[in-house]
């Protein structure tokens, strides 16, 4: 189908909708057919106002995730429609089930099991129909994660090691932002889990966006981790990563989408790394401060309170500490004949807001312009299987560290 645009940002009047506009304003090749999306035309255009003469000629949609019809017209206008409007269990279906029947392509940053699940019971087969590729969390959730095990397993091929058997991804520094839109989705799943049982033990079970979970073999326990504790074979200590919740389940959904290709019994799972003479009092404050606030926040007559101390949805931090901003990410993993190897994945720029920008706009222009490069593959996917590579190959251009070693 003929397309009046590339893509389409969705929210771009935003917080983050703004940051991503302006990767794409500075990196989008020329020709390149943009057109911003939200519900304000006035806020919408004076975003093209601000990126200069190379967002002149940007169209603007006005278009409400309210209204369904606004929201089909959008995403039949498009190529690919990239989503900044969360949290996503609240807002994002719809958009979902535009693109999937429209055969658009659709990348969001969502970090919401609930909402994947979701996704993938609603659209999964009308997205396959279509062609549409509909790649959820194409930002720090969880692009790093998973393109880290696409890398492991790229090289366990390539030199004919085996499938992996375990694989484990450290934060080893990250500095950032609070974003208040995790906080919301955060609450957001706490209160539908309070009230829904099964959305409870979807959020517990590590196979809960796999495709079809009752086929799932049996690849035994992969508990969490939510407690400090001191590794043996290294003497360092790790807290529980407050994003593994998410990450580790997009990383096994990528796994079972191709047919368990990284390892039929992969053990997967993500930690915060400390060492020095401090790190165990670092693992309990991080271990402790994670379970306080998911506590907090489940408690209802605390709310009031914790909402005036924590960021509020669509604000973020100061251009300097976006700036200033970094992550660095170790992934440590080996295969079942015993080879090992290590992946780095690292970026300048706060994680949640300028490297995620960058993230899920070479996301977008992977969809859109890398076609014939992407995988053959169509339906509710991750970045790792909707495309793989060639967002490897965009973000080494951009500045991003994916390095694989023995």
């Amino acid at each position: 189908m003929a397309r009046d645009v590339d893509i389409v940002l969705f929210g771009a009047s935003g917080f983050v909708g703004k940051l991503v506009a302006a990767h794409l304003a500075a990196h989008a090749p020329a020709g390149t057919r943009i057109a911003l999306a939200g519900r304000s035309r006035e806020r919408l255009e004076a975003v093209a106002r601000d990126l200069g003469p190379v967002a002149a000629d940007w169209p603007v949609v006005v278009a409400d995730a309210a209204d369904p019809e606004s929201l089909r017209a959008m995403a039949e206008s498009a190529t690919v429609v990239v989503s900044t409007v969360g949290p996503y269990l609240r807002h994002g279906l719809p958009l979902v089930e535009a693109c999937a029947r429209a055969g658009t392509h659709y990348a969001d940053l969502t970090g919401e099991v609930l909402f994947v699940r979701r996704s993938i019971d609603t659209v999964e087969e009308t997205a396959r129909a279509s062609g549409a590729r509909i790649v959820h969390s194409c930002g720090f959730d969880s692009v790093p994660s998973d393109l880290a095990v696409h890398l492991a397993h790229a090289w366990a091929q390539a030199e004919g090691a085996g499938p992996l058997e375990s694989a484990t991804l450290e934060v080893l520094s990250a500095r950032g932002g609070f974003s208040g839109g995790t906080v919301d989705s955060l609450r957001l799943q706490l209160d539908t889990a309070r009230s829904d049982p099964q959305a409870r033990r979807l959020l517990g079970d590590p196979y809960g966006l796999s495709p079809d979970r009752a086929a799932e073999p049996d690849l035994g326990r992969q508990p969490d981790a939510f407690r400090p504790h001191r590794r043996s074979a290294t003497g360092d200590w790790v807290a529980p990563f407050v994003m593994s919740s998410h990450n580790t389940r997009i990383v096994r959904r990528s796994n079972a989408l191709l047919g368990h290709a990284y390892g039929p019994r992969l053990r997967y799972a993500e930690v915060v790394a400390f060492r020095g003479r401090t790190a165990a009092l670092q693992a309990a404050a991080v271990t402790g401060f994670l379970a306080g606030l998911t506590g907090l926040l489940a408690v209802g007559p605390v709310r009031p309170l914790l909402d005036r101390l924590l960021p509020s949805p669509g604000t973020g931090p100061s251009e300097r500490t976006r700036r200033t901003g970094h992550f660095r990410l170790r992934l440590d993993a080996r295969t079942e004949g015993g080879r090992r190897c290590t992946v780095t994945v690292a970026a300048q720029g706060d994680p949640g807001y300028a490297a995620t920008a960058v993230m899920i706009g070479e996301s977008a222009l992977a969809l859109a312009l890398d076609g014939d490069r992407l995988p053959d593959r169509a339906g509710v996917l991750t970045p790792a299987t909707g495309i793989g590579t060639p967002l490897v190959e965009r973000l080494r251009r951009n500045g991003f560290t994916l390095d694989v070693r023995v």
